[in-house]
């Protein structure tokens, strides 16, 4: 057998793994891989370290998280003091904006989650100012930038969306959802190269963090664009499969438009083959979807296409070949979505098309089994899953605890046979798998650990939390035949820890950290402690 480029030797679960011409040569005893080694073979003793199928993000926005770096970014704020002081002084910085635009503010660091246009108009100097939080579902704007898009006091609350009013019935400065729109529209248009700094920058983070392959949630014809430039120079790194946003304010014409995108989005490590659709909003400004009202309300939240709309695009994508992938925050949105796969499958026949809902915060037990019959993979966000302020405070005293019994049922439905896939929705929250694979063995967040867990029937062990980052994602990328595990003939798409992770107590294991990120056998990125 010819000799291998590249050998890792002296590691933990896998003890020595050969890399040649980009793929997997051999896996084994260090004795076994040893025959392979000669003068030209660079070898890498591990000593105990771990090395791992690359991670791969399941559901994220790489475009947006990059970009979020070049604009206001609020994600390390933890205070509405913070926000204030960082906003003040982006501002005193960036003379030449007209608009200050950004995101990552939290709700949980304002009172009811509604952060007040007073407020912005105090530090942002009487400019305009169009800020989104942190899970993209709300903005913050300014006096200014109200007015400059008439929106007032009789402007009416548009049916996907709701404007946050005062008591006297005044825009108060946050908006919810489609409500966005009305100010989103104004905001000055990123340019071609600002998407792809972004693409960039994002690339750059999550390859040090371990991550070989996302799934970019929503592509749009710009984004698209960028990707491909990326892609044509020999830039874009990172295996990337895309989903074409559904505009839900148009109709069904939009569907050859999708089919024509979707023909350019093949080039290099760029796969387009999914339709993004959102049913629902999110818990926390009562606009996910439900089953049952609120607590004390009679609102049910918002499902985004009525469910006979929704089976006749999920049908219709469905036929056209699409992987169809939904935003599903509560349990009507799930259901909803459900039923509306089932329906595409009556009418098309099924076939290995790897639908699957995204957020699933809520799932009815009813619905747990529906995942495995209907070939739908269940993809997770576990960061959210612990005891945190946004469901301590924003989202258990209005759903209930009987709702609360099935919030982030990752274990139920491992146990109901659903395929797992799990992603961060960066930048809604870390994109870090480490801290997110904690989360999902110990329900509680690493920087809080000595908190009580949240559902702790829910937890998963470590070895299904981390197949779910790496053979469930490459499932549900369609990669399974060449990545997502540590097999002769797939690609050497690897990372390395610095420790044994099945060895730290308490599965404490974002204690760990990143060595070595390899797509193909070629380091995107390596420690600078790291003889490398």
């Amino acid at each position: 057998m010819a000799s291998a480029d590249l050998v890792l030797t002296g590691g933990s679960g896998v003890e020595a793994l050969a890399v040649r011409d980009g793929r997997i040569a051999a896996v084994g005893t260090t004795g076994e891989i040893q025959g392979l080694v000669d003068p030209r073979t660079r070898v890498l003793e591990l000593g105990g370290k771990t090395v791992l199928p690359g991670f791969q993000d399941a559901h994220l926005h790489p475009p947006h998280g990059g970009l979020s770096k070049l604009q206001c970014d609020l994600h390390d704020c933890l205070s509405r003091e913070e926000c204030l002081a960082a906003i003040a002084r982006y501002a005193s910085e960036h003379d030449e904006h007209e608009w200050i635009v950004g995101d990552g503010w939290s709700m949980d660091s304002f009172a009811g989650g509604t952060p007040s246009r007073d407020d912005l108009d105090a530090v942002v100097g009487g400019r305009p100012a169009f800020l989104t939080n942190r899970d993209g579902h709300g903005a913050w704007v300014s006096s200014r930038a109200l007015a400059l898009a008439g929106v007032d006091a009789q402007t009416a609350d548009p049916p996907d969306g709701r404007i946050e009013r005062d008591p006297t019935g005044a825009p108060q400065g946050t908006l919810h959802e489609g409500a966005m729109e009305l100010v989103e529209r104004l905001l000055p248009a990123t340019t071609a190269e600002e998407w792809e700094e972004g693409i960039r920058l994002a690339q750059a983070e999550l390859h040090s963090l371990g991550i070989t392959a996302w799934q970019d949630a929503t592509v749009t014809a710009e984004t698209l664009a960028a990707y491909r430039a990326l892609a044509e120079r020999g830039e874009l790194t990172m295996r990337t499969e895309g989903n074409l946003l559904w505009d839900r304010a148009r109709g069904e014409e939009q569907v050859e438009e999708l089919v024509e995108l979707r023909g350019q989005g093949s080039l290099g490590r760029l796969r387009i083959r999914g339709a993004k659709i959102f049913q629902d909003g999110v818990a926390e400004n009562f606009t996910a979807a439900m089953l049952e009202p609120y607590v004390d309300s009679a609102n049910r939240g918002i499902s985004m296409h009525e469910p006979e709309e929704l089976a006749r695009m999920v049908t219709l994508l469905d036929a056209e070949g699409f992987q169809v992938h939904a935003h599903t925050i509560g349990d009507r949105a799930v259901r909803e979505s459900l039923d509306a796969v089932q329906a595409a499958q009556r009418a098309n026949g099924r076939r290995d098309a790897r639908h699957h809902l995204a957020h699933i915060q809520f799932v009815h037990p009813d619905d747990m089994p529906r995942f495995r019959e209907l070939g739908v993979v269940a993809n997770a966000q576990p960061y959210w899953a612990c005891r945190e302020a946004y469901v301590m405070e924003l989202t258990e005293p209005f759903v209930g605890p009987e709702r609360v019994a099935y919030m982030y049922p990752f274990g139920s439905l491992h146990r109901a046979g659903a395929r797992l896939a799990f992603g961060s929705d960066w930048t809604v929250s870390t994109p870090d798998p480490l801290q997110q694979l904690e989360v999902a063995v110990n329900r509680i967040r690493p920087d809080d650990r000595g908190a009580e867990p949240l559902l702790p029937d829910e937890a998963l062990d470590l070895s299904t939390a981390l197949a779910a980052f790496t053979s469930g994602s490459a499932y549900v990328n369609f990669l399974e035949g060449k990545t997502g595990s540590l097999e002769p003939g797939k690609l050497a798409d690897l990372v390395v820890l610095d420790r044994d992770l099945f060895e730290i107590p308490g599965a404490h294991v974002a204690d760990a950290r990143v060595l070595l990120t390899l797509v193909e056998g070629e380091a995107v990125y390596a420690d600078p402690e790291l003889s490398w």
